[in-house]
């Protein structure tokens, strides 16, 4: 499998998500995503309109996190971030799956959480996080199910905050296999160097969430390994 620079740079969500981030920092990493050549800025719903503010009239895209990290707020709270974030300049928006009515066994209600946040975004691509190391294989089969059945356009794997935040390949290829080929699956968690981006895509992700710093090493290794793939 070969890729480009400039196919990685599509395929990259750029997050600064830290709770201590400053409105400065969101304009400085939108202002470095424009000059470089990166598709995807993803804040938490707080900063949209900064982050949107900072990007406008570029390529760049603002996703929007909301019930972030934990989505352990009632369906409505998430439905009026959405709404929020989109009416602020939000792109895509990434929710957190609940994940004590899927460990309850209440589909219809875990279901209903991401099928209104899809409604919310207003045709905007929604991906789900459903926390694949708090679960065992049937919860991240089930959980892919609900997130494709609610009308979902990914599933991601991690936000970042569970103990051992890690995309497993064997976890993305799972994903995959549930929810078919034409779904988006966005990996997240400690993908930070070449190989590790290119077992995403081989297992079948089609986007990678990580930080700037992760981005360009995986443009470096990139490089020093161009035609050797």
């Amino acid at each position: 499998m070969k890729t480009t620079a400039t196919q990685i740079k599509q395929s990259l969500d750029v997050a600064i998500l830290k709770p201590t981030t400053t409105e400065a920092e969101i304009e400085t990493l939108a202002a470095t995503l424009r000059e470089e050549g990166f598709r995807y800025l993803c804040v938490n719903s707080l900063h949209t309109a900064t982050a949107a503010r900072a990007v406008k009239g570029s390529k760049v895209e603002v996703v929007a996190c909301v019930g972030f990290p934990h989505g352990t707020v009632k369906t409505a709270a998430k439905v009026f971030e959405t709404e929020a974030a989109v009416a602020e300049g939000a792109d895509e928006i990434d929710m957190v799956l609940d994940l004590g009515g899927l460990f309850a066994g209440n589909r219809k209600r875990v279901e209903a959480d991401v099928r209104a946040v899809v409604t919310a975004a207003q045709g905007r691509p929604v991906k789900v996080i459903i926390e694949t190391p708090f679960l065992d294989m049937r919860q991240k089969i089930e959980a892919s199910k609900i997130v494709r059945d609610g009308g979902a356009a990914f599933v991601k794997t991690c936000t970042g905050a569970s103990p051992d935040p890690l995309a497993l390949y064997e976890d993305v290829r799972l994903i995959r296999r549930t929810v078919g080929p034409k779904m988006g699956i966005k990996a997240s968690g400690r993908v930070g160097n070449f190989f590790r981006y290119m077992s995403m895509l081989e297992a079948g992700a089609t986007r990678v969430g990580l930080v700037l710093d992760q981005a360009r090493e995986i443009l470096r290794g990139c490089a020093e390994h161009k035609g050797k793939l």
